[in-house]
């Protein structure tokens, strides 16, 4: 009964992490990808991009992500709306932060810098 308790955890972790927005360590970024959670040390509510393109953040990370790490193969930009413009900071590959100073300013993620000026 022990041996089956732990392979249906085992699979019911595996599941999990198939997810989408999935919660910490569940959600680790995979390749090509750049993964915000909403809590730092990588814990919370977790949203994942990939290039190309531009995306709105999600999974409650908008304007809430306080920590990130990317394992995406090129530099992405981390876009912050004003009122009168927008801001953008470059996030290299294999950047991390588990207390992300800009967690109460991320709006969306692109493959430029959408002409926003550097935050």
């Amino acid at each position: 009964m022990k041996r089956l308790s732990a392979t249906l955890l085992t699979l019911a972790a595996a599941a999990a992490a198939l997810v989408p927005g999935a919660t910490g360590a569940q959600a680790a970024s995979g390749p090509g990808q750049v993964c915000f959670w909403t809590e730092p040390g990588m814990h919370g509510q977790a949203w994942c991009y990939a290039p190309p393109g531009y995306a709105e953040a999600e999974n409650g990370t908008q304007r809430h992500a306080y920590s990130f790490e990317s394992r995406a193969g090129q530099s992405v930009y981390a876009i912050s709306y004003t009122v009168s413009n927008c801001l953008y900071r470059e996030i290299r590959p294999g950047d991390y932060s588990d207390n992300w100073e800009w967690a109460q300013k991320l709006d969306g993620v692109a493959d430029n810098t959408m002409g926003c000026e550097p935050g």
